[in-house]
């Protein structure tokens, strides 16, 4: 039986050796594959409105916070539930629902006749041009990674008019979440 480095060098590529055929083979298959682009997903935060699944690029979220007692503020907007003080600053909340017309007009949340918020009721706080909001949700479900590929445009005539809030459509699995941009939703 031939020894361990007699097998290790028939094994093993020489210098020496003659790879003009094998050369020949790997330059017929020169063809240039466009390599396919990685899918990033982006992060969003999901949340619960009326039953339905929504949410808001993660990126513009400041933090989570349980509904504190809310201060109402006279002849205010519809879709302005109140203020709230939140570690020394004094930020707007907002309801969503009138704008995404899930609601007529925002619930009672403030004053002697308010009605308790749900147990998953949350405040998702986020930056805007003019500052720090607040805005109200049924509860928070999930951080969810969508590739581009699982996005969608949203359908004509959702939400309706030319300064509408949704954006698009998300698909993971089974799951539809419909894409706000929560910037516009607080016009």
């Amino acid at each position: 039986m031939p020894s361990l480095s007699v097998l290790l060098d028939s094994f093993f590529y020489r210098p020496d050796e003659d790879v003009g055929p094998i050369q020949e083979l790997v330059a017929g298959t020169d063809e240039t594959v466009e390599p396919v682009p990685e899918e990033i997903p982006e992060e969003y935060l999901a949340f619960r409105l009326e039953g339905e699944h929504y949410a808001v690029p993660i990126h513009g979220v400041r933090e989570i916070v349980k509904v504190p007692p809310l201060t109402e503020v006279p002849r205010a907007a519809a879709n302005l539930l109140g203020v709230m003080y939140l570690r020394g600053e004094v930020l707007p909340v907002y309801d969503i629902k009138v704008k995404l017309r899930l609601a007529d007009k925002a619930p009672l949340v403030a004053g002697p006749d308010a009605s308790e918020p749900s147990r998953g009721a949350r405040i998702i706080v986020v930056q805007t041009a003019d500052g720090l909001a607040g805005i109200w949700v049924d509860s928070v479900s999930e951080v969810v990674r969508l590739r581009p590929s699982m996005l969608e445009l949203a359908p004509p005539g959702v939400g309706g008019g030319e300064r509408d809030c949704v954006v698009g459509l998300g698909r993971r699995k089974q799951q539809l979440f419909i894409l706000l941009d929560i910037w516009q939703a607080l016009t």
